[in-house]
């Protein structure tokens, strides 16, 4: 329970953090958002916690939590190696994935599609974490596993935010279908081809990117 309501507390400050709401270098104020979350400060601490894995919040000790957002270049070298990481994965997925963890995938996607129809990008991104998580793990490398894990906690808002952009949820969805597609036929490189085509962000996924963040840096 306090766990998920620090999860809460973390996407809500997100969009605020996003829409403008809070600037680069802003404080916190614990006190005040306890209130407005109506929590103690453990929860509200948690969610801190959470925004300072994916780069968001700086925690500084004896100061407090200060909104940080990464500049365009940081976050573009962070998609870039995401993007690296995940055809690694899918490489070796390729080889290796069980019959179950197929299953496992296209269960996901069926979600996905439902979230898509019903235009929930809540409920569209729990689905395509299990999906990439599964993917991960199915590499058989426990380490790249763990360092693909550890970037995608760190992206988790800014790939989010992507999601709420005018037909992006549908786009990553039949991205979705071409990955399953190549791990079930067994080829490494279309699958590391598609997942990395998945990930990066560039063209039209980057100038969206960076127009979301606009408002938060100016």
């Amino acid at each position: 329970m306090e766990q998920r309501r620090a999860d809460n507390i973390a996407e809500a400050l997100e969009e605020q953090i996003f829409s403008g709401v809070y600037m680069d270098g802003d404080r916190l104020d614990e006190v005040r958002l306890a209130e407005q979350f109506g929590v103690s400060r453990t929860p509200l601490r948690e969610a801190f916690q959470r925004l300072a894995l994916s780069g968001l919040v700086e925690l500084i000790p004896r100061r407090g939590a200060f909104v940080r957002q990464p500049g365009p270049i940081e976050l573009i070298e962070m998609f870039e190696v995401m993007a690296e990481l995940e055809a690694a994965c899918g490489r070796l997925a390729a080889m290796r994935i069980s019959e179950g963890a197929l299953e496992d995938l296209r269960e996901a996607n069926a979600k996905c599609q439902a979230a898509v129809d019903a235009q929930d990008t809540d409920t569209y991104y729990v689905e395509n974490e299990r999906f990439h998580k599964t993917i991960y793990r199915q590499s058989g490398n426990g380490f790249l596993a763990q360092e693909a894990l550890k970037l995608h906690k760190r992206l988790k808002p800014f790939r989010r935010q992507q999601l709420k952009f005018r037909g992006r949820m549908a786009q990553s969805m039949a991205e979705h279908e071409a990955v399953v597609d190549a791990l079930a036929h067994g080829e490494p490189e279309a699958a590391a081809r598609a997942l990395r085509d998945h990930v990066a962000v560039q063209g039209e996924k980057f100038h969206n990117l960076m127009a979301s963040l606009k408002p938060a840096a100016e």
